[in-house]
């Protein structure tokens, strides 16, 4: 059976975007051109300008893509019928087991950190893309369990991911691990338990 022009251009497309990847994580972004992208990908530079019009774009897609591929993995299954500390420790389990497994992508966060400094574009475009996403999934769902009573949902969200994050970053993209060892379900733990207690009642309201 002859593949569609459909399904042939979309695995053109992602075997631009795995070589792409690749050079992009040895090379950084300054240093990557599109010759050693088309050698790694097997194609002439001709097919990629055909798909993406420039380095910029070539790597903006990447952004796109490593971003929803990681987001679908740690929210993709969770069941949120469960209780919000059940949620929320699926949503903590699932993001850091990714980090200690997934070489490529603790590679990619160390790209994107690395050049945000002389690309803040591309950076800001990672935090649209992956971050802002996870604060309004999150934000949305503290909306929709007034019982919780979290007066600034968007707040407690941030609060949620970014100690996650500050976890993975010192542990295990920074390579602290060895040095400022944490045990990540006592972390858990200790978050969900901070996030999810009662709230004070004002004193205007006693």
């Amino acid at each position: 059976m002859t593949p569609s022009p459909d399904s042939t251009t979309g695995l053109k497309r992602a075997q631009i975007l795995q070589g792409a990847l690749e050079i992009f994580l040895h090379q950084g972004y300054e240093g990557t051109s599109m010759d050693r992208v088309a050698a790694a990908a097997g194609v002439s530079k001709i097919t990629i300008y055909k798909h993406f019009a420039d380095k910029e774009g070539l790597f903006t897609a990447l952004i796109e893509q490593v971003t929803a591929q990681r987001f679908n993995q740690v929210f993709g299954t969770i069941c949120l019928d469960d209780s919000p500390a059940q949620v929320l420790r699926q949503i903590a389990q699932k993001f850091l087991a990714l980090l200690a497994v997934d070489d490529e992508y603790v590679a990619f966060l160390r790209l994107i950190i690395g050049e945000s400094g002389r690309f803040p574009a591309l950076a800001q475009l990672f935090i649209q893309s992956l971050p802002q996403k996870v604060w309004r999934s999150l934000t949305h769902y503290f909306d929709s369990h007034p019982d919780l009573a979290i007066a600034h949902s968007d707040a407690v969200a941030r609060i949620f991911t970014g100690t996650l994050l500050s976890y993975a970053m010192t542990q295990r993209i920074m390579h602290g691990q060895h040095i400022a060892p944490m045990d990540p379900d006592l972390l858990i733990d200790c978050l969900i338990g901070l996030i999810l207690a009662p709230q004070p009642i004002p004193p205007e309201d006693l």
